[in-house]
């Protein structure tokens, strides 16, 4: 069982009396905070390993997961299993993991959190013969942290198209500026790269840090009557530290580009909202004792919203429970 927040308690704070304080264009944007988001969802999280062509792809053994959610009052709780029956060829008796990615996306901002923890990986179509080539072993952690600030927020909402508890009404558009911060740590029991592939310079533990700025575009196109397309685009440079192993011949310091793509469309009305959503990071890894590697994320979600007007005595209950209301107190 996997349960996502999408609002981290420093970031509920600061989102909070951020939007207290803004204000945004009626014009362009529909604030429904009086609703109540009812979701079901199908979606599928990953981090892959990537160590280019003369290795392969390591792919961890995830899956569809299927879950419910809801946003309510600036709060959104997303709870998701991978169900038996949306996955019939996973690998069965595999080690378990956790992936945790939070995506919030207060007026003018949008911040993403990584806490991954895999274990066992595997390479398809192994040296072209159709195999795979199984690591129960291969372990990854990856930390990270992204902030990237929209300098039109005020005309362009990214809960509209993420979380549906806003409508856009008009096609905007923003630049966007930030940093992001990652740590990722790649282990085995043994040698990561299989020994009959004779790649030079192969090591058993590797440990990367990387920080830098981003920026990037991201706009709506609205069409019809509550249809819609989202997408945003970033770039990033950071500067990257490796090393392998207890090597310490092995550390390099160099910089690394990325970059961060969503997608987002569908339809989103005043009672109901149908939409997909796709969130990728490409995050290219220092090149330690002559390999390259990218650990890449991704996030993929396709949702099936209602929406309510709850009645007062619900309203006074949820306000007394919400979270955030609950943090608000606990540091004002």
């Amino acid at each position: 069982m996997k349960i996502g927040i999408s609002l981290l308690s420093m970031v509920l704070i600061f989102g909070s009396s951020w939007a207290q304080r803004s204000t945004y264009d009626s014009t362009y944007i529909e604030k429904t905070v009086d609703q109540m988001i009812l979701r079901t969802y199908v979606s599928r999280k990953y981090t892959n390993l990537d160590y280019g062509k003369s290795v392969g792809l390591y792919e961890p053994n995830s899956g569809l997961n299927l879950g419910v959610g809801i946003t309510y009052q600036r709060f959104t709780l997303n709870i998701a299993a991978p169900f038996g029956f949306l996955n019939p060829n996973r690998i069965e008796d595999w080690p378990q993991f956790l992936d945790l990615q939070l995506h919030s996306y207060p007026q003018n901002w949008i911040f993403d959190l990584f806490l991954q923890f895999y274990r066992g990986y595997t390479l398809s179509d192994f040296q072209d013969s159709g195999a795979e080539y199984r690591r129960r072993d291969l372990r990854l952690v990856k930390l990270g942290l992204s902030a990237n600030y929209l300098f039109n927020g005020e005309k362009f909402s990214f809960e509209a198209a993420f979380h549906q508890s806003e409508i856009q009404k008009r096609s905007a558009f923003s630049p966007m500026l930030g940093f992001e911060v990652y740590r990722v740590r790649i282990s085995g029991d043994s040698l990561l790269i299989p020994e009959e592939l004779g790649v030079p310079g192969n090591y058993s533990r590797g440990d990367f840090f990387q920080i830098g700025p981003s920026a990037g575009l991201a706009g709506t196109l609205v069409f019809g009557n509550g249809f819609f397309i989202t997408g945003a685009a970033s770039a990033n440079l950071g500067l990257g530290t490796g090393k392998a192993d207890e090597n310490k011949d092995s550390r390099a310091i160099s910089l690394m580009p990325g970059y961060n793509l969503r997608g987002f469309a569908g339809y989103n009305g005043r009672k109901f909202s149908i939409n997909g959503s796709y969130v990728f990071k490409n995050l290219l890894l220092a090149e330690i004792q002559g390999i390259s590697q990218e650990a890449n994320t991704g996030n993929y979600r396709v949702n099936l919203v209602y929406k309510i007007h709850p009645g007062p005595k619900l309203d006074k209950t949820f306000t007394k429970f919400n979270p955030r209301q609950i943090l608000k107190r606990m540091f004002n």
